[in-house]
């Protein structure tokens, strides 16, 4: 399978301009990513530019450091999904987990998933990996596997450590095979994307996509 099609076309800057998603966009339909990444205050001016392509549209919930409420988390989800989302990549609190207080990020992300359901849209939790240990990422594991959500991710590319082969190894050992993983963060070149595929992940959260998919046309020349 091409890589594009594992592939979360990503723009999350603070400085992103309308233009700048256009081109996102443009290109997520040239190449056939499965999905676009946009800034939540960009989700209908998104949807509206994705009429009619099989792209997914996606957006951030608690993006980047997680520490929002539960409240804010499933209004921002609420208003995503209703500006035509498809995808919530929200990111779990992290100051939870580490404090131990596991039933915080259940009571979150059973709020979070009340809204994905009702609007029958996808839900991925994003972990942050890199800034957790093996035991709390086996932790966010079972968390994330008993509440049912459709993916766990790597991380926001906003820590000082993003996605690496054995965190996602890790996390596909200890979640059923019907939760996917997206790894994104420092993904940049094919040889790296194609490592964290045969690990396990199924999508890719990239901003150096056309880069990535360029490498892989030259190498099929």
């Amino acid at each position: 399978m091409r890589i594009a099609s594992y592939i979360d076309h990503t723009i999350l800057k603070a400085t992103t301009t309308e233009s700048d998603v256009e081109k996102l966009i443009t290109e997520a339909n040239e190449y056939q990513f499965a999905a676009v990444c946009v800034p939540p205050s960009y989700v209908e001016f998104s949807r509206r530019l994705l009429a009619g392509s099989s792209v997914k549209l996606a957006t951030v919930v608690g993006f980047p450091f997680g520490y929002h409420t539960a409240v804010t988390k499933q209004t921002e989800t609420r208003k995503a999904l209703e500006d035509g989302a498809d995808e919530i990549d929200m990111v779990m609190n992290i100051g939870a987990l580490k404090n131990g207080h596991t039933q915080i990020l259940k009571d979150e992300v059973r709020a979070v998933l009340e809204e994905v359901r009702r609007a029958q849209k996808k839900l991925k939790v994003i972990i942050e990996s890199g800034i957790l240990s093996p035991e709390e990422i086996i932790s966010c594991c079972g968390i994330y596997a008993e509440a049912g959500v459709d993916f766990v991710k790597t991380s926001t590319g906003f820590a000082e450590k993003s996605a690496s082969v054995a965190d996602v190894q890790l996390m596909r050992s200890h979640l059923p095979s019907v939760i996917e993983i997206k790894a994104s963060g420092g993904i940049r070149d094919l040889a790296f994307a194609r490592q964290l595929v045969e690990a396990g992940a199924t999508r890719l959260g990239c901003s150096a996509s056309v880069a990535i998919v360029k490498e892989e046309e030259n190498q099929l020349r």
